[in-house]
């Protein structure tokens, strides 16, 4: 069995891998780094697996993302935190209300142009590193590369990412934090409007987490891309410029971090 990535438009096959291996968004703006705003209201229900068996439980989500910022949505596991991305990301799809982009609504978009939607305007850094076994480092970015007509310069990238050393090293010979930087790599490097990061510290010890977070943080200054990041450490919502603390689906408080401290100084 195996796996063939290809471009959603031009059906341009990217990369093989053999082996066993009511919500309502609106985005405003250019490219990441560039003047670009995102503003987000919503009005979605609960995951339903936060009351198994049950009906969702309708809520009012209101978010404003501006450019340059790092916005952490906290809460404890099973709580809406991914799930609240995956519909900012056209993954999921909400039980209620809508999503509109630039005056289309992702409920009446069909898989391609979803699929458009994600490549010009997301980034995605998961928890499990998700690359491809059989490419490089420099490969599993260029993967990322493929997906833009104007990609960051990847030489300057793998520099800023501390991967240079490393470029020509598969995944198995990569540490995790390796790994997931080279994950980073992939989302950053064409150049989303937004990077979504769904745990990205969840399978890293603590000093390689640190290590992690003050990349997303130095991305998004370098770079100017918005930059989502959910987690359950309460600690890193304090590096973040906006915070959004989400418990049995829904969200119970949210507020401008007045006073933000760098990745560095996080404890936990």
């Amino acid at each position: 069995a195996g796996t063939v990535i290809k471009d959603a438009e031009s059906d341009k096959v990217i990369a093989d891998m053999s082996g066993d291996n009511k919500r309502q968004v609106i985005l405003k703006g250019g490219r990441g780094g560039q003047g670009n705003s995102h503003y987000a209201t919503a009005t979605m229900q609960a995951p339903k697996y936060a009351q198994p068996g049950g009906e969702g439980i309708e809520i009012e989500v209101k978010l404003e993302l501006k450019v340059i910022a790092d916005v952490g949505l906290v809460g404890f596991p099973n709580v809406g935190k991914s799930t609240l991305l995956n519909i900012i990301g056209g993954i999921d799809e909400a039980d209620g209300g809508n999503i509109i982009i630039d005056g289309a609504k992702l409920e009446d978009m069909k898989e391609k142009q979803l699929s458009l939607y994600r490549r010009k305007h997301l980034g995605y850094v998961f928890q499990m590193y998700n690359l491809i076994p059989n490419l490089t480092v420099k490969e599993n970015i260029e993967v990322g590369a493929y997906l833009s007509d104007s990609p960051l310069d990847l030489n300057e990238l793998l520099n800023t990412l501390g991967l240079w050393e490393h470029k020509d090293k598969l995944p198995n010979q990569l540490s995790g934090g390796q790994q997931q930087r080279t994950a980073i790599g992939r989302a950053i490097v064409k150049n989303p409007d937004i990077l979504i990061c769904d745990e990205p510290t969840g399978a890293l010890d603590y000093n390689t987490s640190k290590e992690i977070l003050q990349l997303i943080e130095k991305v998004n200054k370098q770079y100017g891309n918005t930059i989502i990041i959910v987690t359950h450490n309460d600690a890193i919502k304090n590096m973040a410029d906006k915070v959004v603390h989400l418990h049995d689906g829904r969200i119970r408080k949210e507020y401008d971090n007045e006073n933000k401290i760098p990745a560095e100084q996080l404890e936990w």
